[in-house]
């Protein structure tokens, strides 16, 4: 047996799959302050399920994982300072294993252990309906309990529960803007965290919360959520990548968040044969025969989850917690299925030009509350095998006018693949100067190298000319049925691995987002089938194709060298 010597980093769980595997929690090691644990045991073990018959206490009616992480986030303790080391919880656990009842439960054990007087504790749920049943579970727990209701003082109408002693309140709230207002918590409690990556100004509350972090009085944040039912996005992606690097050992010395996720490893999610196989479901299911009956979990993915490949994407990120990636989807492009399988590592655009021999640049352009998106393929010299690479452009009305979708859209901006700029006139600049590298490292056709949607073109077919870029270099691309041909021929080149691109979170966003639909006698992606989700880049990728199966040969090059060595930034 190989035994650990290495000094891990604070809340480092390298063995999280072992513990998952062997029945434990996946959470490191966290002393604890053995008395104040017990104290907070006895009073959360004496709390009763108001939803079930009987009203089971919690001593059996939760799980041993939930108990862990309580004493964790409540009772941990430096064994030299004395001072407390959680400060932040993140718990990513499946669906219907209890998480909002135990975390009501938690709150009012953390209400009744707080000794400061007159603070504010926050229970947060990201809908009206998730915030009114959390504070239903915590008032049911207290009306069955005559002790309880001479400790507490419940306000049904304003959805607050006081302890008497101290006058500390426990405020159930709906997340908004509004939430904090002056005073910091001393405790957030906040339920499905993945619904709040959907909520453009999401990170700015959180922010606001955590700002008692840095005073003497320091405010504790616990985040309990199962996994998004889309591709992760604004802080629900930032957390859930902090809380991962943290268990793995890469956040940091003393970091202050203890991260507590029940999911299977990476690779085993994009197995799709190993998480079908219902014998591996109850690894990450905690309350499998406590709230979770699993014949009920295998009749309701038999009957409702399998029905299509949609209906499987969401079930499995609901109940198994399988990340949403671009593999699945009932009438996706048929190109996603294989997407994933057709990375090239590394792949920029620089790599792109320096491995090619040719290349086309496609573009489907915006408005000013919507993206524009350019897309190069270039066929690779040593195989022909194509190379793709896309980069878009948004103007700050997008981020009002989709306010939806304006958090994966920050996301693709820090990630350097999306251009925030000011006007119309700009964004052109930009997207014409990155088809001058391409020309000036002599790797477009004279004839259709670049293709253009030639709906709302003007600024950027202006910006070409000031470059001399125009006809015949510049061909506008018929849209529809017109590029069936590069419908068909795309998942081809990826199932064969004849198309790769650099596994760009964009591209990947856009590709995820496409839908298909019968056109004639073939199936093709279309923006009215995708409806409002944003397949630009990928549209930009269509018109790239469609240029270059026409099999071109590049015009005379210039010497390359000379031109990497003074690259043009993307702006």
């Amino acid at each position: 047996m190989l035994v650990r010597t290495e000094v891990l980093p604070r809340f480092a769980c390298p063995d999280w799959w072992e513990k998952i595997q062997s029945g434990e929690t996946p959470m490191a090691d966290v002393p604890l302050n053995e008395k104040k644990a017990a104290k907070v045991l006895a009073f959360f073990n004496r709390l009763r399920l108001p939803d079930v018959s009987g009203n089971p206490p919690m001593s059996i009616a939760c799980g041993d994982w939930f108990k862990d992480l309580l004493c964790a986030f409540l009772a941990s303790e430096d064994p030299e300072t004395h001072r407390e080391l959680v400060w932040e919880l993140l718990c990513m656990v499946p669906k219907k294993n209890s998480k909002s009842t135990y975390v009501a439960a938690l709150a009012l054990t953390a209400l009744y252990m707080e000794e400061a007087p007159n603070r504010q504790m926050l229970l947060v749920g990201p809908s009206q309906n998730i915030s009114e049943r959390l504070f239903g579970q915590a008032q049911g727990m207290i009306n069955l309990d005559e002790k309880l209701k001479s400790i507490f003082k419940v306000q049904e109408h304003l959805k607050t529960i006081t302890r008497l002693k101290t006058g500390t309140a426990l405020d159930v709230k709906t997340f908004d803007t509004s939430i904090v207002t002056g005073e910091i918590p001393v405790l957030t409690i906040v339920d499905e965290l993945h619904e709040l990556g959907k909520k453009a100004k999401a990170l700015k509350v959180m922010q606001q919360i955590r700002g008692g972090g840095i005073t003497m009085q320091r405010g504790k944040v616990l985040m309990i959520t199962t996994q998004s039912d889309e591709t992760p996005a604004g802080i629900w992606k930032s957390e859930l990548e902090k809380a991962r690097k943290i268990r793995d050992g890469q956040g940091g010395k003393s970091p202050i968040m203890l991260p507590i996720l029940y999911e299977f490893p990476e690779a085993m999610q994009r197995e799709k044969t190993y998480w079908r196989d219902k014998r591996n479901w109850p690894l990450i299911l905690p309350n499998l025969g406590l709230s979770i009956d699993e014949q009920a979990l295998e009749d309701d993915y038999d009957n409702n989850g399998r029905v299509s490949k949609e209906a499987e994407q969401i079930w499995a990120s609901q109940h198994l917690n399988i990340e949403i990636g671009v593999g699945l989807g009932g009438s996706s492009w048929s190109g996603a299925t294989h997407w994933e399988d057709a990375v090239c590592p590394d792949l920029t655009l620089d790599t792109l030009l320096e491995q090619s021999e040719v290349c086309t640049i496609g573009v489907d352009w915006g408005g000013a509350d919507d993206l524009a998106a350019l897309a190069v393929i270039g066929r690779r010299k040593t195989d022909k095998v194509w190379l793709a690479w896309a980069h878009a452009w948004a103007r700050p009305s997008v981020f009002e006018q989709r306010e939806k979708i304006s958090p994966q859209l920050r996301d693709f901006e820090a990630a350097g693949h999306l251009s925030v700029v000011q006007t119309g006139e700009q964004q052109a600049a930009a997207a014409a100067e990155i088809c001058a590298r391409v020309r000036d490292a002599g790797l477009l056709p004279e004839v259709a190298g670049i293709g253009l949607d030639s709906a709302g073109i003007a600024l950027f077919f202006d910006a070409l000319a000031e470059l001399e870029m125009e006809d015949p270099l510049v061909q506008a691309v018929k849209q529809g049925w017109a590029l069936q041909t590069a419908h068909q021929t795309l998942p081809l080149k990826l199932e064969s691995k004849r198309l790769l691109h650099g596994n760009q979170p964009l591209l990947n966003w856009a590709v995820g987002n496409a839908k298909q639909e019968l056109v004639r006698n073939n199936y093709m992606v279309t923006k009215e089938a995708s409806g409002s989700a944003k397949i630009d880049p990928l549209m930009a990728l269509l018109d790239a194709a469609m240029l270059m199966l026409n099999n071109p040969e590049a015009a005379p090059r210039k010497n390359i060298n000379d031109f990497l060595a003074n690259p043009v930034m993307v702006v």
